[in-house]
């Protein structure tokens, strides 16, 4: 499954957030032993050493951890992935807002949409 990446962030940055979507999502649990390197440098399509820097973001971030000679692992400790969770959600509404903001929409105009479309659920 080669992974398709945009051009206005570095791709080992996406595959971070691709992973950080699959813990959040659920489809990594506390625990679950990722892929090696190897093997996920094979499956999405990257260098090794992209596959590395991800691994070693994601350790420094607090989301997995590594034992030597067994693999990496997504982190046991829930309070990391609330962390993560109340971060994602702050980023999300952050670039959500200075997006609507560049094209002169007011806080009314925002929060008329998120009421209409609320109540069309």
């Amino acid at each position: 499954m080669t992974q398709h990446f945009t051009r206005d962030k570095p791709i080992y940055s996406q595959l971070v957030d691709i992973i950080c979507g699959d813990i959040l999502k659920g489809n990594l649990q506390p625990g679950d032993k990722m892929l090696s390197v190897r093997e996920y440098s094979l499956e999405v399509g990257v260098n090794v050493n992209t596959v590395q820097r991800v691994y070693k973001e994601l350790e420094m971030m607090g989301l997995t951890d590594t034992k030597r000679g067994q693999g990496t692992f997504i982190t046991t400790e829930e309070g990391r992935i609330q962390h993560l969770r109340e971060d994602m959600k702050v980023e999300l509404v952050t670039q959500f807002i200075q997006s609507i903001a560049a094209f002169g929409f007011s806080k009314e105009e925002i929060i008329q949409i998120l009421q209409r479309k609320e109540e069309s659920k």
